[in-house]
Order: C-alpha cells, then structure tokens, then sequence
C-alpha cells in the first residue's frame, strides 16, 4: 500500500526547482511514474512529498539544429520519440530502440528523463545514447549544468544528480558524417527488458577504417556502461572477423554481469561477447553505406 503524501504540482520549471530545493529531504520527482509508483506500491519507497513535473510544458518538446544536434524535453513521452519524424530521419536507432520498450501503454505514459533518471541498468535508452555521446542538463534552483551520459550513472538506481536537481534535456549532438548506429537486446519475452543489451556508435574515416568507435553494454553490470577495451581494439582498424571476435572478448572481460533468476554471469558475459561483435558490424555496415 502507498504511504500518504502531499502532493505537489508546479506551473513552470523554476517553480518546480524551489519546491524541489525547500522539499529535497523528503521528496521525490514523478514524471510518468511507471517506476516509481511500483517501488511504491512495494513499500520499497515512501515519500512525505511527491512532485508532479509530468505536465511542464516547457519541458515536452524534440528540436534539432544541424550544429547543436538534438534537444528532448525531459519529460517527453518515449511515444513521442518513438513516433518524431524528425528523429526518425537523423537517429533512426533512437526510434528502433523505443519501438522495443515495453508497451504501448507504457510508452504512451514514460517519460525519456523519468527513465534517464530511474537508474536502471536494464533500462533501454541510456545504451543508445550513451553510444550516442549525449549529455542530459540537470537544473537546480541556482542554475544548470550538463553530465556527459556516460558519466551519469554511479551505481544501480544512483546518479550523479545532486539532491536538489532534476533532469531538464537530454543533447545528442550530431551523427558525423560516415557514422552508423545499431543496438540490440536479448530478451526472453518481446518488449521485456533485456537480459543483456549492446548499442555501438560506428564512425569511418575515408580509408575505411575505424575512426571513432563508442560502444554501450545495457545489464551488464550494475550501471549502463562503455566498453572503452572493446572500442581501443576498433579504432584505427579495417572490419574484419578477428577484429569482431577481439572487440567482442574485449566487451565481455570489461562487463561485471550478475546471475540473477534470468540469467547466469557466465551466460551474460558470452551474450556480450556475441551481441558486441555482432553489433560492431551491423554498425560498420551502416557507416560504410551512408554517402560522404
């Protein structure tokens, strides 16, 4: 049963913020909820004030500018994502990988920085983005300041959010030219999520070799990680099976997966190893397909 709380429901950004900072003892952010009010229903999370940022209209928006990138609100809908024609054209993977997020229910409701700031290392978009190079804005009632994504995460269900802070954007910047970007999850029922998950960011240079490589690992450890290993072996290298299977080895020694009732470790750390390579070269494909 959910404890009583006081409710709060701000009308803009800032007034958001000061109720945040006078409650930040005893107060948690909803957005979508699809997190949160379950760990309240389990009793695993009890609040005295509970802060509504779900209708922040200034904070429900997708923009692009060819030099900055993109811009999403925090509390933009996965929906919303999932269905912007937009991204669709300039971060095709942002689309594929909301389109196996839960459910259309689910989607409908969640929110992209609810997701961002839950922490889960199962969760769907923080692989992607985090191949990606995106940085989320956090705000408090004294100012902003943006977190590259990779370093976001400090352990399961904790960030780098300051106690007083709250996610405002998420800024991919944009793709360079000749990149292609692939991610993928294993799961045992579709749209659940996954047992292991690999996103990978591909960049060529002219010669055909690798120049840029970020590759993400989803529940492969207790944060959305990068495999740094995996893409040192790429850089500054031509596509080629011993390469994958390096890459691929590199990946799973650098994951810290648990067994848990899904899956054991050792079978988590073969799936990263076999996702990783897999992914590096649907990646290559698709960077070495787009026109210079």
């Amino acid at each position: 049963m959910i404890r009583d709380f006081h409710y709060l429901r701000p009308a803009s950004v800032q007034e958001a913020l000061e109720l945040f900072a006078t409650y930040k003892d005893d107060c948690k952010i909803i957005c979508g909820g699809q997190s949160l009010l379950i760990l309240m229903r389990q009793g695993l999370v009890a609040t005295e004030y509970l802060l509504d940022i779900k209708r922040l209209k200034e904070l429900n928006f997708v923009r692009y500018h060819h030099e900055d990138g993109l811009t999403v609100g925090a509390v933009t809908s996965h929906r919303t994502v999932e269905k912007s024609a937009l991204i669709g054209q300039t971060y095709p993977v942002l689309s594929a990988m909301e389109r196996k997020l839960a459910s259309i229910q689910v989607r409908n409701w969640g929110t992209l920085g609810g997701n961002l700031a839950h922490a889960d290392a199962a969760g769907d978009p923080a692989p992607v983005l985090i191949s990606l190079g995106a940085r989320v804005k956090v705000g408090n009632s004294s100012g902003t300041r943006e977190i590259p994504l990779d370093e976001f995460y400090v352990d399961l269900f904790e960030t780098a959010l300051a106690d007083d802070e709250i996610i405002l954007e998420i800024k991919v910047p944009p793709p360079a030219p000749r990149t292609g970007s692939v991610y993928e999850k294993f799961n045992l029922l579709q749209s659940d999520q996954g047992v292991v998950a690999v996103a990978a960011t591909i960049t060529l240079a002219a010669d055909a070799t690798c120049k840029d490589a970020r590759i993400a690992l989803g529940n492969s450890g207790p944060v959305t990680m990068r495999s740094k290993r995996a893409e040192q072996c790429l850089i500054g290298n031509k596509l080629s099976e011993s390469l994958l299977e390096d890459a691929g080895a590199a990946a799973a020694e650098e994951a810290e997966p648990i067994t848990d009732i899904h899956a054991s470790e050792e079978f988590r750390r073969d799936l990263v190893r076999v996702l990783t390579g897999r992914m590096v070269r649907n990646a290559w494909d698709k960077a070495a397909s787009v026109d210079m």
